[in-house]
């Protein structure tokens, strides 16, 4: 797969850029998250690099055959209509691998949000992993790990430090990209 993803990334023109080692396990924060197509470039680039990474996705997406190749592509099913706490499960799922990372899009949804979803910073500090800062930037058609982020517990400061990754970064449909908004 990593040849392949190589391949269609570089036909397609875009590169992908690593500034840090991969940790044994981490949430991998990937924005900005405009179109379906960031999954599929994300997901690309992560295999070309030789790495795996799960990620979640509803429930009612894992149907008959759709549930097999979401499960084989590293999808971790998430049922919204029970009171459970992802977080939580989430954290436990670290505490059972050796090497695990989860991709999460902190805006939740391809449509402009008010602000950020703070799921992917409380399962990591949940599980006391480092956030790998992943960026897709369509103008410069460049996929990168700019910088693995520790989470101090300070979520405010903390997401005002990670939102600064992204100051710079184009997505695909620039107006549903939001970083002005405050996380408190």
């Amino acid at each position: 797969m990593q040849i392949l993803s190589k391949w269609l990334l570089k036909t397609a023109g875009w590169k992908v850029i690593v500034k840090v080692d991969e940790p044994a396990q981490s949430v991998i924060c990937v924005a900005p998250h405009t179109s379906n197509w960031d999954f599929l470039i994300g997901k690309l680039a992560y295999w070309s690099l030789g790495r795996k990474a799960s990620f979640l996705i509803k429930k009612s997406w894992f149907f008959f055959p759709m549930g097999y190749l979401f499960d084989a592509m590293g999808g971790v099913p998430v049922d919204r209509s029970r009171n459970t706490s992802v977080t939580q499960i989430m954290a436990e799922e670290f505490s059972r691998r050796e090497q695990f990372h989860l991709a999460i899009t902190p805006e939740g949804t391809r449509s402009l949000v008010p602000k950020w979803k703070m799921g992917f910073y409380h399962i990591a500090v949940s599980a006391k992993v480092p956030i790998q800062i992943a960026c897709l930037d369509y103008a410069k058609k460049e996929v990168f790990i700019e910088a693995l982020f520790y989470p101090t517990g300070d979520e405010a400061a903390d997401i005002e430090k990670i939102q600064s990754y992204y100051k710079n970064v184009s997505a695909r449909f620039p107006e549903k990209f939001n970083l002005s908004a405050q996380n408190s």
